[in-house]
């Protein structure tokens, strides 16, 4: 049996018919085509997975598709503006924080939901913030580092 659900996913309304048991992950990249979420574990434990919900970051493989039905996602497809990236994107960038870069759309988006309720961060709280986002490559280092960056960008363009 298949529900009717409408997923606005980075401000564009995409109504379709989803099995029970169908999770977010699967209708994101099989469906909708949104390739940025990645399926790391497939148990939520990697983070990988992370979208933001209604500004939460959650494991869209531990998230039943039919819950999200009307509710806002985001993906890392959508943090990009008018062609510009968002600053977290920028600033893992410049702060080397992204080697394979397989974690780093789940780990962008939980830093974004963490600046979106504090602007200004202290490295624990980043570090806090980002605990469900497994990373083998950087060693964190300049993944807080980055964070850090993009709050201070995000803070001062807040002061223009």
């Amino acid at each position: 049996m298949k529900t009717a659900i409408t997923l606005n996913v980075n401000g564009k309304e995409y109504p379709l018919e989803v099995k029970a048991n169908e999770i977010l992950l699967n209708v994101l990249r099989d469906r909708l085509g949104l390739m940025g979420t990645k399926y790391g574990c497939g148990i939520g434990e990697c983070g990988a997975c992370t979208v933001l919900l209604d500004g939460k970051a959650i494991l869209s493989c531990q998230t039943l598709a039919f819950t999200a039905d009307g509710k806002k996602i985001a993906t890392i497809e959508g943090l990009e503006q008018n062609g510009s990236l968002h600053p977290l994107q920028q600033a893992f960038i410049d702060e080397g924080a992204v080697q394979c870069g397989y974690c780093t759309p789940g780990m962008i988006l939980s830093a974004k939901a963490l600046l979106d309720i504090n602007a200004d961060p202290s490295n624990q709280e980043i570090k806090q913030a980002i605990r469900g986002n497994l990373c083998r490559c950087t060693g964190y280092t300049n993944i807080v580092r980055a964070i850090k960056t993009a709050s201070k960008k995000i803070n001062d363009q807040g002061r223009e």
